[in-house]
């Protein structure tokens, strides 16, 4: 393990072990179904998933961290690396690139200082993330809101209708 990862699994803290236990007391048939729900807990608390979160998380379901990894690498949602601290998700599905959201990816990218060509790097990989972390944005496949085209989820808030326009005050607002 590296240190990076060693300081993850060194900051499990006794709380976030109790909010672990009490989601997998939600699926008292098979603890293995809270294989997901962990994860999310993991990622948000500590921003991405390490080798030790694999590992921790595999050892609490009485699991093999194989089991756990598949899932990390199968859903695009879960990073191995680490993000920035506000995640810009643009929606470009039919509706959403229609009404301009490859241009609304573009100016978040430009209002962020990210370039916006770069590539995201595939699973498991951060998206482009501003020079000073504060900031990824990535696109992503539909967020269900196609009647209020385009928008985005700025780390758990839905922005609706968008237009190049306001980027700069979402950006602003979320410093």
């Amino acid at each position: 393990m590296t240190q990076a990862t060693t300081r993850q699994a060194d900051s499990v803290t006794v709380d976030f072990v109790a909010e672990a236990e009490e989601l997998i007391s939600h699926y008292p048939v098979s603890k293995r179904s809270a294989s997901l729900p962990l994860l999310h807990l993991w990622q948000n608390h500590f921003g991405f998933i390490d080798d030790s979160g694999i590992e921790w998380i595999a050892s609490k379901l009485d699991l093999t961290p194989v089991n756990i990894i598949e899932l990390v690498t199968f859903y695009p949602w879960f990073r191995r690396e680490q993000a920035g601290k506000t995640i810009i998700r643009v929606c470009r599905t039919l509706a959403c690139a229609l009404a301009g959201s490859y241009e609304v990816k573009e100016k978040f990218c430009q209002s962020v200082g990210i370039d916006p060509h770069e590539e995201h790097h595939g699973f498991g990989c951060a998206p482009p993330t501003s020079p000073d972390g504060r900031f990824s944005v990535e696109f992503v496949e539909c967020l269900a809101s196609c009647g209020s085209a385009p928008v985005a989820l700025v780390n758990d808030d839905l922005v609706e209708n968008i237009t190049t326009a306001d980027v700069p005050a979402i950006v602003e607002s979320y410093k």
